[in-house]
């Protein structure tokens, strides 16, 4: 996915620059950059991170980045920020989100004789320079931002750093968080509202969908009114999130609790402990434990000091070598115990059936999953958060396919809780994963946790319906 950040403020920023981009630091992992505008025009460092954390990267380019206004990334994908010249005068662009016509647009550019693309990036287009390229059209960032946004298919999210100050843009639909942060004389703009408080940071301003702002070293104005359609990413709370953020009201690591505790209350299975799959599914645990009153345990624990996030290594076969390694297991918690662990989701499965195995390897009487979002049937097509290069990789379209015999699009009924079809492709899934019983949380109860009506949080991965 990735996570962009921005600041403005009456003296130098690039101190809260560099602490804010790298709280994002849990959206990506290919990609960190910084562009900070001062008295002598743009400086910009990009690094590579997939071997190293973002913040000992750019430590030692700290000293040579001064100005009072700043845009960050930690990309998913390509470099950023992109530094541009156009009509409009010189900017630096970050983006996320994910254009699916990005063939159709660069067709039309080319048509039209008006364009050439020069980041390229494992022989393929940058989104980010196609962006700037649709901006540059306009005669203002403002006009060219928006149609940008209508012309795009998918999300995009943005920030422009201009002599002016930062244009903040949310996807058309608000499928991406953007917050305004204030104290005093500095403004910033962020992705996860998490980097508010230790740098100082005010909630001031969530913006709507398809809203655009723009940051000054006076204050805020906004460009663009926000539209009517809000269509938020529910996974951003099941998983992606950073527990201490906050989107459209709701807290993360509040909505995981409140998650976990509809999981118990639909469940009676008998066991002797909770755990949560670390991290993101250690909060749906402490919710279900509460509610069930079953005592909470760590069977296992993660080794953090030098392993990443499972998801984050580029290749499957060093995802599947982080997700073993960095979790050690606890025999005297495990040996001889019926346990239930929740975790945010199943997306392939793959590692969570050798963490199972671990856990009878160990002893495990019975090992129970309660995921904490319904089966994932649809790969996203807004926000790339899964590596998974196929829709036929995901867990439980696989199931649908051992089923059915078929790779098509599946009927309705297997994202229907109450479906005899659903219910089969969950116990094929159970069976693959060797687990004695799998049950995943129903959409009603995940919407009710995140306190949004369906028709404002994109379901598509779950239900088909974006």
């Amino acid at each position: 996915m990735g996570g962009i950040y921005g600041v403005v403020s009456k003296k130098d920023c690039v101190e809260d620059l560099f602490y804010g981009t790298d709280y994002h630091s849990h959206l990506g992992t290919r990609r960190g950059g910084l562009a900070v505008l001062g008295g002598t025009g743009f400086t910009r460092f990009i690094h590579n991170i997939e071997n190293a954390q973002f913040r000992s990267k750019f430590e030692d380019d700290i000293p040579k980045l001064t100005g009072n206004m700043g845009i960050g990334c930690i990309s998913d994908t390509e470099d950023q920020p992109l530094i541009i010249g156009s009509k409009q005068g010189t900017f630096a662009i970050v983006t996320v989100g994910r254009i699916n016509n990005i063939t159709e647009l660069v067709n039309e550019a080319f048509g039209k004789h008006e364009a050439h693309f020069s980041e390229m990036s494992d022989g393929e287009i940058n989104p980010t320079e196609l962006t700037a390229t649709l901006i540059n059209r306009s005669a203002s960032f403002e006009e060219g931002i928006r149609k940008a946004q209508e012309a795009i298919d998918g999300s995009c999210s943005l920030l422009l750093l201009t002599k002016e100050g930062v244009y903040a843009a949310r996807d058309r639909f608000g499928r991406i968080p953007l917050v305004i942060g204030e104290k005093n004389g500095t403004h910033c703009v962020s992705l996860e509202s998490c980097t508010f408080p230790n740098l100082g940071y005010r909630f001031k301003h969530e913006l709507g969908p398809g809203e655009v702002v723009l940051l000054t070293p006076d204050g805020i104005e906004q460009k663009a009114p926000p539209g009517e359609t809000l269509r938020i990413c529910g996974f951003l709370w099941v998983y992606y999130g950073y527990p201490a953020s906050r989107y459209e009201g709701m807290n993360v690591e509040v909505m995981r609790y409140r998650s976990g505790q509809a999981l118990a209350r639909n469940d009676n299975v008998e066991v002797d402990m909770i755990a949560g799959v670390p991290d993101s599914g250690t909060a749906h645990a402490i919710g279900y434990a509460n509610e069930a009153k079953i005592p909470y345990c760590r069977p296992f624990v993660k080794y953090t000091p030098t392993w990443p996030r499972s998801f984050m290594p580029q290749d499957q076969a060093v995802r599947d070598l982080v997700a073993r390694m960095k979790l050690i297991p606890i025999r005297e918690l495990i040996e001889g115990k019926r346990l239930l662990f929740c975790e945010d989701s199943i997306v392939r499965g793959t590692q969570l059936k050798e963490t199972i195995q671990l856990l009878y390897d160990n002893g495990a009487r019975e090992v129970h999953m309660r995921p904490a979002c319904p089966p994932l049937i649809y790969s996203c097509k807004f926000l790339n958060f899964s590596r998974s290069r196929s829709e036929l990789d995901l867990a439980g379209r696989r199931a649908i396919r051992e089923l059915e015999d078929h790779d098509g699009e599946p009927a309705a009924e297997y994202a229907d809780s109450n479906s005899a079809l659903y219910q089969a492709m969950v116990d094929q899934v159970r069976t693959r994963l060797n687990l004695t019983t799998l049950k995943y949380q129903n959409i009603s109860d995940m919407l009710g946790a995140i306190g949004l009506p369906k028709e404002k949080v994109c379901t598509y991965c779950w239900d088909g319906v974006g």
